[in-house]
């Protein structure tokens, strides 16, 4: 059943979000295996501790400052859907064709390919270190049978999230705040655990911290680029807007705990780990967290990283389909995808075919084997659509002047929000050239040719009503049938 209103009888997504929770998928989102497994970019890119530090800190701004124009977005455009929602709202009426067009290539990377896609890597990583505290059971297997049970593993964890999004909202939000609070609590563990280090004399390689800092103008760009990669997610309340109780304040509050909570994190694991391991250690190492935990924590411990990054990486792998399925509820609703992804389940009161189609894609990625390629090629993009995002509530501030508005951030915010986002979306083809932007280009091209169609000419509809002639002439032909039955016994009693 369709998306309709409650007083007419209909059904409609519940606010199951509270304030709790709308923190709860920020960090869940943001937290994922990145800062357990792989922090180590931005620190070779700066050159030293001290400058690592500040991009980190300066990240986390950059991040506050986006998330709050996006927090203002949403009290604007009260819908879920984030930029997709945004880009309707600003564009649309400019242009009866090229305004949707931003809106629906929004859709069609983060539906089709690039949420499914991240889904299907952090299942992998789940599946990889679920496996790793039992590693001593399973040494008699070849790499081929491990690769096989790690496989088999993520395939289940997938089918486990995609059940726990379409059974209900309140199981979501329950076991996500449990995760969420497991994976703070494994930060903190490599926190208190780095404190405990520091405090036993081991500060010889934080001394002259800004030793060896870099002076290159691309180093400093890809430390900063690496950095707010890791960052990413801070959209993820605003995303689900129409799930959350109270929107006009709780995003807003959600982003001023989670995203300076997140900062403090990843600025205090990243300084515990720079007190522990030198540079070339952090890179030749699989997982940054698990060699800290070797070196710093005592054996009986040894379980309790890779413990948090397989609770960390589930959970984060949780939020991303429920926050993308939203999105594909959304463009279903618009038109944007089959009008069959905007239904809620009438019992449930979930996007449940929405919540299918993104697990059984997910899965297609998942089966494919390498699909970093896939994420490196589409990623940058992200960052165009934030600079979009920016653009909209630049123009909205024009168009919707009376719109209600808790809060308006300064201007200037959504302007160097704007600049940041043209030089993260530049930097990658810029330093690194490479074919898989040009698959890019061919696919975004693909998602117009697909618009053009199936949306601006409506073929589907076309299509719909010759399927529609077709079921009348069957209806038509089944009838004369029974009619010929009947006729012919009743002559046979004759």
């Amino acid at each position: 059943m369709a998306l309709e209103e409650k007083t007419a009888g209909k059904v409609e997504l519940k606010r199951e979000l509270g304030l709790f929770s709308a923190v709860s998928i920020i960090l869940a989102v943001m937290i994922g295996s990145g800062i357990f497994v792989s922090p180590t970019s931005a620190f070779e890119r700066s050159g030293s501790v001290g400058f690592c530090l500040v991009v980190w800190i300066s990240c986390g701004v950059l991040s506050l400052l986006g998330a709050l124009a996006f927090a203002e977005l949403s009290t604007v455009v009260p819908r879920s859907g984030a930029e997709y929602a945004y880009f309707i709202e600003a564009f649309g009426p400019l242009h009866a064709y090229a305004g949707q067009i931003p809106a629906f290539i929004c859709s069609w990377i983060y539906v089709m390919l690039l949420r499914p896609a991240e889904v299907a890597v952090i299942i992998l990583t789940f599946a990889e270190y679920s496996v790793e505290p039992f590693s001593g059971y399973f040494c008699n297997l070849s790499q081929d049978d491990m690769a096989r049970l790690k496989k088999l593993i993520a395939i289940i964890a997938l089918g486990l999230i995609t059940y726990i999004n379409l059974v209900s909202v309140k199981l979501y939000v329950k076991l996500q705040n449990v995760f969420t609070v497991c994976k703070v609590i494994a930060c903190m563990v490599v926190i208190g655990g780095g404190i405990w280090w520091l405090s036993t004399g081991h500060v010889e390689l934080l001394n002259n911290p800004f030793h060896g800092t870099t002076t290159s103008a691309g180093n400093i760009a890809l430390a900063f680029y690496s950095g707010l990669w890791a960052y990413d997610g801070w959209t993820s309340a605003a995303v689900v807007t129409e799930e959350v109780q109270k929107p006009e304040v709780n995003i807003f509050r959600s982003t001023i705990i989670a995203v300076p909570t997140i900062t403090v994190l990843y600025v205090s694991m990243n300084l515990m780990y720079m007190a522990a391991l030198t540079l070339p250690e952090m890179k030749n190492a699989p997982a940054v967290a698990v060699l800290w935990a070797d070196r710093v924590l005592p054996p009986w411990m040894g379980f309790a990283i890779p413990l948090g990054v397989a609770l960390s990486t589930f959970g984060c792998a949780l939020s991303v389909q429920f926050s993308v399925s939203r999105l594909c509820f959304v463009a279903g609703r618009e038109g944007h995808v089959p009008r069959v992804f905007s239904y809620v389940h009438i019992n449930k009161m979930t996007p449940a075919a929405a919540v299918v189609f993104q697990g059984i894609l997910s899965l297609a990625c998942l089966l494919l084997g390498n699909i970093i390629a896939l994420i490196e090629f589409a990623s940058f993009l992200m960052w165009v659509f934030y600079g979009l995002a920016m653009i909209s509530l630049i123009i909205m501030r024009r168009t919707k002047p009376d719109a209600p508005r808790p809060y308006t951030v300064p201007i200037v915010i959504p302007w160097l929000v704007l600049g940041v986002s043209i030089f993260l979306a530049v930097l990658p083809i810029v330093h690194e050239p490479s074919i898989k932007y040009l698959f890019a280009l061919v696919f975004i091209l693909c998602g117009i040719v697909v618009y053009h169609v199936f949306v601006y000419k409506k073929i589907s509809n076309t299509l719909s009503g010759e399927c529609n002639r077709i079921k009348k002439y069957i209806k038509i032909f089944y009838i004369k049938c029974l009619c010929i039955i009947d006729i012919k016994r009743n002559l046979f009693y004759l």
